[in-house]
């Protein structure tokens, strides 16, 4: 049976195109002419998409946006007729799994479709392969951080007693495997784990998922459901996003919280419960509470004991250990995988990498390199969504460096040594003036990429910065790397 691709565009002629494209690939194309219509297309559930960015209705940024609302994970292939770098970063910034330009020849869309079914087909398999499991503990958290240290040492002393935990931190940082940890170091550790994400909940519906209801208790409600409190009964109810729940709903929470007691949607009576509660939020609650949008009282109920999980840009020496780990679960779990390490140049790319997503966005990146490699060891060419992101990185330069041969740079570099005293940089301007420290600066940085050959990595450590960093400097100087690099040759 053939797979269903979703081509979404406006333009009748280019959906045309595509289609026979589709067809001669040996899929089965399912056409929509905007987001709206796309986005209703979904419950068709298409193995990937392919999806215009420029539409009158709802360009495809944010029909993207929509999908990962909405939990959808389907892999997304995105076009345009405006090609460029900033349009690629944008595209792979709203969870693009590809991007081809317009018009695209049918072996390079028959290749970005043909990865995309492959990650798809293997990522459920790989998840519940390699899922936290009910022994998960502190030991099983991948870290060698002083930050995260101090964050499991709170964690441990918050695990020997019953009292209401709060885990603050922004979405992917680990929250839930915190939680998980505590339970799992915990008297309840046997007893039932329950998890709900208060933020994916519609509104209509968080009250009986939490506190359940009774049958004929309204609209649709044909069977009688106990709720997650009770779900949760003896053992660790967790609340992510906890600052998403309705106003009416954390009144109900808080009976809950300081009786032990739920009340069923359409029930005569409450039910009491005995649970640990931990909830979690990637919001500024105090924040919320001072615009009255969370309750005060509730807040206060929450926050006995505060856990903040930092980011992971502010706890890089644990990219290297992550990016191991996650190489070893998928390989393990991925049948026919046979990737072992990854090279100090993609590991570099990968730590001066800001991780928006924290580490639910490190996992997806190696997941798909891991899925995608053709060898051993996985390179920056299995990291496009990241390399896209790095700002102002110079992709010549990169293929240059990937394909020039060591001797002859560290030669080449011998023979300016000598050529050009190490530290000459002006002071002085022609008007007789101290220089600015935006003119020195841009010297500084042609005279570095000059002295060490081009080699950003060299560059960036000897100048005490990261390389993100030196490559946005070089975007807003507007200078060019690859030039500056062949001026000094």
């Amino acid at each position: 049976m053939s797979d269903t691709i979703l081509i979404v565009d406006d333009d009748p002629v280019q959906r045309r195109l595509l289609e026979a494209a589709v067809r001669r690939l040996g899929h089965a194309p399912l056409s929509a002419s905007g987001g709206a219509e796309a986005l209703a297309a979904l419950k068709w559930e298409p193995r990937a998409v392919i999806l215009d960015l420029a539409m009158p209705d709802m360009d495809g940024i944010a029909v993207m946006q929509r999908m990962r609302r909405a939990g959808v994970a389907t892999p997304v292939i995105v076009q345009t007729a405006r090609g460029g770098v900033e349009t690629a970063v944008a595209a792979m910034r709203a969870g693009a799994f590809d991007f081809v330009v317009k018009p695209v020849s049918q072996e390079r869309l028959g290749a970005a479709i043909r990865d995309a079914l492959k990650v798809g087909a293997l990522e459920g398999a790989v998840r519940r392969k390699s899922g936290p499991d009910r022994g998960f503990a502190f030991r099983d958290i991948v870290t060698g951080s002083p930050a995260m240290e101090r964050v499991i040492r709170l964690a441990r002393k918050a695990a020997a007693s019953d009292i209401p935990i709060l885990i603050e931190g922004e979405s992917g940082v680990g929250k839930e495997m915190i939680a998980r940890a505590i339970r799992g170091e915990s008297a309840r550790r046997s007893k039932p784990f329950v998890t709900v994400n208060c933020g994916a909940i519609p509104e209509n519906l968080v009250e009986s998922i939490l506190f359940g209801h009774e049958k004929g208790a309204f609209t649709g409600a044909t069977e009688k459901h106990r709720g997650k409190f009770v779900e949760a009964d003896g053992g660790t109810l967790f609340l992510d996003e906890i600052g998403d729940l309705p106003a009416e709903v954390q009144v109900k929470l808080l009976r809950a919280v300081q009786e032990g007691e739920v009340d069923p949607v359409g029930g005569r009576g409450t039910v009491s419960v005995d649970i640990r509660l931990i909830s979690a939020t990637n919001r500024n609650l105090l924040e919320r509470v001072k615009e009255g949008r969370f309750r005060e009282d509730l807040f206060y109920r929450l926050n006995v004991f505060p856990i903040m999980v930092p980011p992971l840009r502010e706890r890089r020496e644990d990219i290297p250990l992550l990016v191991q780990h996650f190489i070893e679960r998928f390989s393990h779990a991925a049948a026919g995988a046979r990737v072992r390490g990854i090279t100090g140049e993609a590991l570099e790319m990968l730590s001066a990498y800001d991780w928006p997503g924290n580490i639910r966005q490190l996992e997806n990146a190696v997941f798909r390199a891991v899925v995608l490699s053709e060898g051993e060891m996985l390179t920056a060419a299995e990291f496009p969504q990241i390399r896209a992101q790095v700002e102002g990185i110079d992709e010549t330069l990169l293929a240059a460096r990937q394909g020039g041969p060591a001797p002859q740079e560290a030669e080449t570099r011998t023979r300016r040594q000598a050529a050009s005293p190490p530290g000459h940089l002006r002071a002085f301007g022609e008007d007789g003036h101290i220089r600015t420290l935006a003119a020195t600066e841009r010297d500084m940085l042609r005279l570095a990429i000059e002295h060490y050959g081009g080699q950003m990595s060299e560059v960036a450590r000897r100048l005490g910065i990261g390389r993100s960093t030196l490559y946005r400097k070089l975007k807003e100087m507007d200078l060019d790397p690859s030039a500056t690099r062949q001026r000094g040759a």
